[in-house]
């Protein structure tokens, strides 16, 4: 309700626990893929135009989910893949750096024109959140298996956070212009729905050349003349409303507390989030 009184439908207020919350959370993420050999980084909330179409963003028009700046060459940035595959435009990279593997934290904001329904309302469906954010640039025979890779970390994310999820294959009609294959995962929320539903909560996508021949992005090895263009990949490690929305409603005690999970009890400095006005455990 201050969400909508401030600012309008689809925005929202965290405070006390939801808030320490979601910073353990992009804490817990970020160390883990720092573990697994990416570099960190907080990206920019604004990106050109051009950037944001070579991604495969539509930046303006009547079908567009961005939203642009007036009388400026700008847009806000619905996901950090959108400035990590444009901070490298226009450049060629070695064969022996790749696979590159970053990680960005950004705040994304999207119009979510049409979203509207119970299964929206809340946290769920917003029109600005923070995301940490997976990806590499790979060679071509790599980065299948790439893919599989950031699948993977996904699912360790959300097995360590002790919420049942899913994995789809998605359709090849279902894929967006950029992507070859992706995945997502589905986490199961009790209140969603009638009597719950899966939600997703992550997405990983193998565009293999489709941006980097957009945003001209090339590699060169030392055994081959001229340049190739690289492979770009991209995965949500965390989509943090969606996180929390999560871990709220799939571990709440029967008192009314909801139980931290251990991996982010370290920086909450807390086992469990009780109710306002209650001393915590």
């Amino acid at each position: 309700e201050a969400g909508s009184r401030t600012t309008g439908h689809g925005f929202y207020f965290l405070r006390g626990d939801a808030v320490r919350l979601e910073l353990a959370l992009q804490q817990y993420a970020i160390d883990l893929l720092v573990q697994e050999g990416f570099t960190p980084l907080v990206t920019p909330d604004l990106c050109r135009d051009e950037i944001v179409e070579g991604v495969g963003f539509i930046p303006r028009g009547p079908e567009t989910q961005i939203y642009s700046i007036a009388d400026s060459p700008l847009s806000l940035v619905a996901t950090a893949e959108i400035t990590l595959a444009g901070m490298y435009a226009e450049q060629t990279l070695k064969a022996e750096d790749l696979p590159l593997r970053l990680c960005g934290i950004s705040h994304c904001f999207r119009t979510e024109a049409g979203a509207h329904g119970r299964a929206t309302r809340g946290l769920y469906r917003v029109h600005q959140f923070t995301k940490v954010e997976m990806f590499a640039f790979s060679l071509p025979e790599t980065s299948d298996a790439l893919l599989d890779e950031l699948c993977a970390l996904e699912c360790r994310i959300f097995d360590e956070l002790e919420i049942p999820f899913r994995v789809v294959d998605t359709a090849t009609g279902d894929l967006g212009g950029p992507a070859y294959r992706k995945f997502d995962l589905e986490a199961w929320m009790p209140g969603r729905g009638e009597a719950g539903d899966w939600g997703e909560v992550t997405s990983t996508s193998n565009c293999t050349d489709y941006q980097s021949r957009r945003l001209h992005i090339r590699y060169k090895s030392q055994d081959q003349k001229g340049t190739r263009f690289v492979h770009t990949l991209n995965g949500t490690a965390l989509a943090l409303s969606r996180a929390v929305l999560a871990i709220l409603e799939n571990h709440q005690q029967a008192d009314g507390s909801v139980r931290v999970p251990p991996p982010l009890q370290k920086w909450m400095g807390q086992e469990f989030i009780v109710p306002r006005g209650e001393t915590a455990k």
